[in-house]
C-alpha cells in the first residue's frame, strides 16, 4: 500500500502541475507571437502555441523527484541532465529552429550521457539470433541506436492532436504497471509521472478550443527520451526469467507495445531514402496522415491509431510462448501489413489535393466533370510531374 501510495501520488503531483502549468504557458505564448505556423507539412491551418512541452517537463521531473521518498533510482540525475537537455534543445527548436544536424548531434549527446554516466543500456538480447550477452562496444552501440530512434520516431509521429501524447501515455501506463508489479517501483514512478504529465497536456491538446496548445519539439525530444530509458531497463529486468511476471520475449515485447512509432518512422524513412532524400526531411507520408486524407478527424484518427496500437500489444503479450524469433517475425509482418492499409486505401481512391508540395507518394489528380462524366487528369504541377514515373511504381506505400 504504501508503495501505491507514491506511485499514485507522482501520477496526481505532474497532472495538477502540467494542467495549472498549461493555461499560463498559452498566455505567454501568445503575448510573445510564440506559434506554430501553418504549411504545406501541418495538418492544421491555425497558429496554435507549441511549448506545451514545458508543461509536460515541470509536470514529469516535479512529480518524479518530489515522490522519490529515498528510492534508489539508479542514473537519476542523468535522467534529469538528459531530459533537460533535450528540453532547452527542443525549446530552442520551437522558437527558433534548428537545422537536423544540430538535433542529432544533441540526441548523440545525451544519449552519451546515459549510456556512460548513467550506465543505461541493454547487456543481453535475451537469445535473439541465438545471442544472449552483449559486449561492450556492441552494446553501446546498440543502446545509443535505440535511443535515437526512439527520440526521432516520437518526435515524427507529433502530427496530430493527441498522438504522440496518447501512445505515450498508453506505454507509460503499460511499462507503469509492469514495474509495478515486479517491484520497481522507483522505474513505475518515472513511468507514471510521465503519464500524469502527460495527460494534463493531452485535454488541452485534444479538446481544447480557445487553450488548445501543441506539445512541440520541447515535449516530443523528452517523450522520446524517457521511453529509450523505460524500454532499456524492461528488457534489463526481463533477463532472470525467475522474476515475478517475467516475459520470455521481453525485445519483442518492447517492438509490440510501440509498433506504431516504430514501423511507422522505418517506412517514412525508407520512404525518403527511396526518393533520395535526408530521412530527416519533412513531408506527409505518415500513416496519420493517410487516415486524415481518408477523411477522418484528427480525434478519430488518432483514437483509431491508440486503440489498433493497444489490441496488437495485448495479441503480443498473449502470444511471447512463440519466442523472440517468431514473435519480432510477427510483429515485423502484421505491424507493417496494418500501416499499409491506409496508404492502400489512399492510393486506390487516387484522393485529390492540389497544392500539397510536401506529399511525394501518392499521385493526386483533378476531377473535371464533362457531359456527366468524370474525367480524370493529371494535376500539371511542376513538382508531381517531374516524379510522375517513378511514384506510380512506389504509391502503395
Amino acid at each position: 500500500m504504501r508503495e501505491f501510495i507514491y506511485v499514485a501520488a507522482s501520477f496526481l503531483i505532474a497532472l495538477i502541475i502540467s494542467a495549472r502549468t498549461i493555461p499560463t504557458v498559452i498566455n505567454v505564448s501568445r503575448q510573445l507571437k510564440l506559434f506554430s505556423e501553418p504549411n504545406g507539412r501541418s495538418a492544421t491551418i491555425h497558429q496554435i502555441p507549441t511549448l506545451g512541452g514545458i508543461a509536460i517537463f515541470l509536470g514529469f521531473i516535479l512529480g518524479m523527484t518530489i515522490t522519490r521518498n529515498g528510492y534508489i533510482l539508479p542514473g537519476l540525475i542523468f535522467i534529469i541532465a538528459a531530459v533537460l537537455i533535450m528540453f532547452f534543445v527542443g525549446l530552442k527548436d520551437d522558437i527558433v529552429s534548428l537545422s537536423a544536424y544540430k538535433k542529432l548531434m544533441a540526441q548523440l549527446f545525451v544519449a552519451g550521457i546515459l549510456i556512460f554516466l548513467g550506465h543505461f543500456r541493454f547487456t543481453s538480447l535475451h537469445g535473439l539470433w541465438g545471442i544472449t550477452q552483449i559486449p561492450l562496444i556492441p552494446s553501446v552501440l546498440l543502446t545509443g541506436f535505440v535511443m535515437i530512434v526512439f527520440i526521432n520516431a516520437f518526435n515524427l509521429i507529433d502530427g496530430i492532436d493527441g498522438l504522440a501524447a496518447g501512445l505515450s501515455i498508453f506505454s507509460a501506463t503499460v511499462f507503469g504497471v509492469w514495474f509495478f508489479l515486479s517491484g520497481h517501483f522507483e522505474f513505475s514512478i518515472v513511468s507514471f509521472s510521465l503519464v500524469g504529465a502527460l495527460l494534463g497536456f493531452y485535454y488541452y491538446n485534444v479538446y481544447g478550443t480557445k487553450n488548445k496548445i501543441f506539445m512541440g519539439d520541447t515535449g516530443s525530444l523528452i517523450l522520446g527520451t524517457v521511453m529509450s530509458v523505460l524500454v532499456i531497463e524492461f528488457n534489463e529486468f526481463n533477463i532472470d526469467h525467475t522474476v515475478p511476471y517475467a516475459f520470455l520475449s521481453a525485445p519483442a515485447v518492447s517492438f509490440g507495445i510501440f509498433i506504431y512509432p516504430l514501423m511507422d518512422t522505418l517506412r517514412v524513412f525508407a520512404i525518403r531514402i527511396i526518393q533520395r532524400k535526408s530521412p530527416f526531411a519533412a513531408d506527409k507520408n505518415h500513416t496519420h496522415h493517410r487516415l486524415l486524407a481518408l477523411g477522418m478527424t484528427h480525434r478519430q484518427a488518432t483514437y483509431l491509431i491508440i486503440i489498433v496500437n493497444a489490441l496488437f500489444t495485448f495479441a503480443v503479450l498473449n502470444l511471447q510462448w512463440m519466442g523472440i524469433v517468431r514473435l519480432m517475425i510477427f510483429n515485423t509482418v502484421v505491424g507493417g501489413i496494418l500501416l499499409l492499409i491506409p496508404s492502400y486505401l489512399v492510393s486506390s481512391k487516387k484522393l485529390i489535393t492540389d497544392d500539397d508540395p510536401y506529399q511525394k507518394i501518392i499521385l493526386f489528380r483533378k476531377h473535371n466533370i464533362v457531359n456527366g462524366k468524370e474525367k480524370r487528369t493529371v494535376n500539371p504541377t511542376q513538382p508531381l510531374q517531374r516524379i510522375k514515373e517513378q511514384l506510380q511504381r512506389i504509391s502503395f506505400w
